[in-house]
């Protein structure tokens, strides 16, 4: 994207400009925050200037749900800028090779074609790149591959039809790859025929239901990297659920890194090979539809609706652990610290075993969201536990109807109090029943982590916590989690980057979730330990 102007122009900061704000959100999907206001007052004012249209009639216009194309496709011109380079990410091609490529090609043996699509394709290095590695994975010329490239841009897509490019965009390319797929053209070089023959390329808008481009069941892969992170909510929840349509069942979606499905779709598996993430359709006779949107949790309840917020640090009234002293697992430290939630689930009103917990937020891309009226009310459990009503919190507990043990909330209650009280089997079979309905739930991958590490599967643990990451960047335990395992296996490099990430990342946690999450040990102390587990490996913190 442009710089920020450093002096606005007299448009900014008007309600001309908001309106051309939410009509370019509204046409083009794309989104502006409040840092860039000065920017699009500068388009605003550009464009007018140049169609000479008066100012309400072109945001009239360009509020309206059709017409204005030619319009369009200019401001596409001003507002996108795809910089890209062939074989981006290229951990996700290796997969794309060796995991996705032969599957496709064994459920496509039938009909021996494979049809790929390109959405967002910029300036055409990614669709090129596709092009590659299906040429040289798929070695009978027998079989037919179909490559769309699409974009809303025509002058990026001017360039990805030339097919010539300089050398800086194959700075990730494989010399091999170089050799055998470019001709030098010049200072510059071109695409071989063979791969640009494969590639077609057409001016899409990502925001339209397309009745061409999302005709269902139509792609085996679908390249979508970098793109739904520049769009509303609304519309990037749009765009994914036009892309399951058009996949073909099984059929994989590739996402830019900074990318994920957490609060956008539930129709999709997760899949975690060759050091990068990516997604594989479900079946839709095996898919268990959520009861609540992905990534939508108690925002309501931890941003006040329901009272108090959380304390700071541990449970209210309860004396913060200073020492989580060095155990030989995580978990060990976790079991020790949280004997009082033992007896606390053994102190039931009627006697009997519950899960008394609080939940941390989930939050949605949106924001906050209305309350479910459909779905169970925990806030009065959630605020009887902030004021050690553990008695109180119990019965409402159990007051709550039956059909609450199959919440997704109610499920990470429970799987939390059941790994930190050490009944880790149990604990693993809730995490199962929450992510069979939200497969994209950090919370359970982060406590599965912490009960494969009790049963001595340190690289299932990892993995677990890589998902948790993945899934939510601002996460600080599963960041904390790694780093102590990598520190205890005598990993320096790896401890220090994880635990470096993890450190800024606890000051900012929300009080909510290290009551979840943190073991009974409270913010203070998870930063002391994170920082002694730095000095142990070598850092001055």
């Amino acid at each position: 994207m442009p710089e920020l102007s450093e002096s606005l122009p007299a448009a900014a900061g008007t309600a001309e400009t908001d309106r051309f704000r939410g009509g370019i959100a509204r046409r083009l999907g794309l989104r502006f925050e409040d840092s860039r206001w000065g920017f699009l007052a500068e388009v605003m004012q550009r464009r007018l200037d140049r169609t000479g249209i008066p100012a309400p009639v072109y945001l009239q216009r360009l509020e309206s749900r059709t017409g204005f194309a030619d319009e369009l496709r200019e401001l596409a011109r001003e507002l996108t800028i795809g910089e890209t380079y062939f074989y981006r990410n290229i951990d996700q091609f290796r997969a794309l090779a060796q995991a996705v490529l032969p599957e496709r090609i064994a459920e496509r043996e039938p009909v021996r074609a494979l049809s790929f699509l390109s959405a967002g394709c910029a300036s055409g290095e990614e669709a090129y790149s596709l092009a590659m590695v299906a040429r040289e994975n798929i070695l009978d010329p027998g079989w037919m591959i179909s490559i769309l490239a699409v974009d809303v841009n025509p002058a990026a897509l001017e360039k990805a039809t030339a097919g010539s490019y300089s050398p800086w965009s194959l700075r990730e390319t494989p010399p091999e790859v170089q050799a055998r797929w470019f001709r030098g053209q010049g200072r510059d070089l071109t695409v071989d025929r063979t791969i640009r023959d494969a590639v077609r390329f057409e001016e899409r808008n990502l925001v339209e239901d397309d009745p061409v481009l999302w005709r269902p069941g139509s792609y085996d892969v679908v390249f979508c990297r970098n793109v739904l992170m520049y769009h509303t909510p609304e519309v990037a929840q749009a765009v994914v659920a036009r892309i399951s349509r058009a996949l073909a069942p099984g059929g994989y979606l590739f996402l830019g890194h900074a990318e994920n499905l957490r609060g956008l779709s539930q129709e999709f598996h997760l899949r975690h090979t060759h050091g990068t993430f990516y997604y594989q359709r479900r079946d839709p006779r095996d898919r268990v539809p959520p009861t609540v949107p992905a990534g939508l949790a108690l925002d309501d309840v931890w941003n006040g609706a329901a009272g108090p917020g959380p304390m700071e640090g541990g449970l209210a009234g309860q004396p913060p652990v200073s020492d989580p002293g060095e155990p030989g697992t995580w978990i060990e430290a976790i079991r020790r610290a949280t004997d009082r939630i033992q007896l606390l689930a053994r102190a039931g009103a009627d006697g009997a075993p519950a899960p008394p917990q609080e939940l941390a937020p989930d939050r949605s891309p949106s924001g906050r969201r209305p309350p479910a009226p459909s779905r169970p009310d925990l806030a009065p459990v959630i605020e009887s536990l902030q004021r050690e009503r553990f008695s109180e919190a119990l019965g409402l507990w159990h007051a709550l109807p039956s059909e609450s043990v199959s919440d997704p909330e109610a499920l990470l209650l429970r799987a939390a109090l059941l790994t930190h009280s050490g009944q880790l089997p149990a604990a693993e079979q809730v995490c199962g029943e929450l992510l069979a309905l939200d497969e994209l739930n950090a919370g359970a991958h982060y406590l599965l982590a912490l009960c494969r590490e009790g049963a001595g599967d340190r690289a299932a643990a990892i993995d677990h916590d890589q998902v948790a990451v993945y899934l939510d960047p601002a996460f600080a335990m599963p960041r904390l989690h790694m780093g102590l395992l990598a520190r205890r296996a005598g990993q320096r490099e790896v401890a220090r980057r994880e635990l470096g990430l993890a450190l800024p990342l606890l000051q900012r946690e929300d009080a909510s979730r290290l009551l979840l999450f943190g073991g009974g040990f409270n913010r203070d102390t998870l930063s002391a330990l994170c920082r002694a587990e730095l000095s142990a490996a070598g850092v001055e913190s």
